[in-house]
């Protein structure tokens, strides 16, 4: 604000919930928002955002229904999950209520697992080990991405499938993805830029929902579990980790 600067570029929902409160006038270009940026209050609408917000939105927490039947597929044992979200992240608050609405379906009981920052983490991770899950799955949170792999060896050494919305996660040890790619929407939010910094108002450029979406599986991660991956999952992975 100070800078002062003509764009400001925002990753995840906290960034650009804090670049909103803080100004009114510079367009802001949002990425990598899971939660829908309409209930977040970034924007009036996906087609006409209207204010200084607009950008790009995966609305990532739609995919949970998918997620949980791939991993039901993979371990159709799994009947108890628990689920690392953070609260103070406004977007993990849709994310664990996805988890739940889909679950049902799939008569899964969830273990709602609070991690508010990375030394809330191991008291987090012992919590599960005295709740008898038997799956562990984890919300798109910066603070849980950057423990990503000490999560996924704490599961690997309790014989827990994982699974997660991005394939960072999956890279880290965890067993599956299935979302939006990172790296295309940082890419693409290069797009928005060069339009703002040619003249067009934040207002009148529609936010984009994502449309392509990974599906990434470790195969080192499955056999260390002992689970023999079905062939068609091998085939629909758009990324198969070895």
């Amino acid at each position: 604000m100070r800078a002062p600067v003509d764009v400001i570029v925002t990753s995840g929902e906290p960034a650009a919930i804090a670049a909103k409160q803080a100004t009114k006038t510079i367009p802001i270009i949002v990425t990598q928002i899971g939660a829908d940026p309409v209930k977040a209050g970034l924007v009036t609408s996906l087609a006409r955002p209207g204010g200084n917000v607009t950008g790009l939105a995966t609305l990532n927490e739609e995919l949970w229904a998918k997620r949980l039947g791939l991993l039901k597929e993979v371990a159709p044992n799994v009947s108890r999950l628990a689920v690392l979200w953070n609260p103070a992240n406004p977007g993990n608050a849709s994310c664990i209520e996805e988890i739940k609405g889909a679950a049902q379906t799939l008569q899964l009981q969830v273990v709602s697992v609070e991690v508010r920052d990375a030394k809330a983490l191991d008291r987090a991770l012992a919590s599960i080990t005295n709740d008898s899950a038997n799956a562990l799955a984890a919300c798109w949170d910066s603070m849980l991405l950057e423990r990503a792999g000490a999560i996924a060896e704490f599961a690997l050494k309790r014989r827990l499938p994982t699974l997660a919305p991005l394939k960072e996660f999956v890279e880290e040890g965890f067993l599956l993805s299935l979302g939006a790619s990172l790296p295309a929407h940082k890419r693409r939010a290069a797009y928005y830029v060069d339009k703002v910094l040619k003249g067009a108002k934040a207002a009148d450029l529609p936010v984009e929902r994502a449309t392509l979406f990974e599906l990434v599986v470790n195969l080192k991660t499955a056999k260390a579990l002992g689970f023999a991956l079905p062939p068609t999952l091998l085939v629909l992975a758009d990324d198969v980790i070895r």
